[in-house]
């Protein structure tokens, strides 16, 4: 079965994203199409880059950066949740990605991302990093917005037009992931 993963991109204390995360997951659940994981980068603690060899060499040295090659691998695809931060995506979701290469490639990914404006301005950058690391962008995403999808500005409470827009991006991820399975290199997968 398709696997997914589901990257809470933030590791912040107080973080709205693990109620965004948990309602994505949940969502996905009730769907019978994939095998859909929550990966919290609290649970991979992966220092500022710290490899001697750019990740496009497949060298990892280190320990930590192994553990989170087999986990990116062991995907075909994924969906990222992300918070904006100053117009952009959190640095620990973005030293996430910089560390492995090959265990993204040929594989779809989908964003989920709140903020100010819906966390649109993130996800334009999540696009340029997907399209280096050969991950298929899909068209469709989710943008939950802070005056309309939390109550008070804090209390996570999404409009219920939001679950539909996540399920048509859930059935864009895994038939995009299932369509480039065939151009993933299984050597990474093994290795991993």
């Amino acid at each position: 079965m398709t696997r997914i993963g589901i990257i809470l991109g933030t590791t912040r204390p107080n973080r709205r994203g693990e109620e965004v995360a948990l309602w994505v997951h949940g969502i996905a659940g009730r769907r019978g199409d994939a095998d859909y994981e929550l990966v919290d980068l609290r649970d991979h603690p992966l220092p500022h880059l710290d490899e001697p060899l750019p990740a496009s060499s497949g060298q990892y040295q280190n320990e930590h950066t192994r553990r989170w090659a087999a986990e990116v691998a062991s995907f075909d695809g994924y969906v990222i949740v992300t918070p904006e931060y100053n117009h952009s995506i959190p640095g620990v979701l973005k030293n996430a990605l910089d560390y492995v290469y090959a265990e993204w490639q040929d594989k779809a990914v989908g964003f989920v991302s709140y903020g100010a404006a819906g966390g649109v301005r993130a996800v334009e950058h999540l696009r340029q990093i997907a399209g280096q690391l050969k991950l298929a962008d899909v068209r469709r995403q989710v943008s939950l917005t802070l005056a309309a999808d939390f109550e008070n500005y804090s209390l996570f409470r999404p409009g219920s037009h939001q679950e539909s827009h996540l399920n048509a991006l859930f059935d864009e991820v895994v038939a995009w992931s299932t369509a480039l399975a065939g151009l993933r290199d299984p050597a990474v997968t093994t290795a991993a």
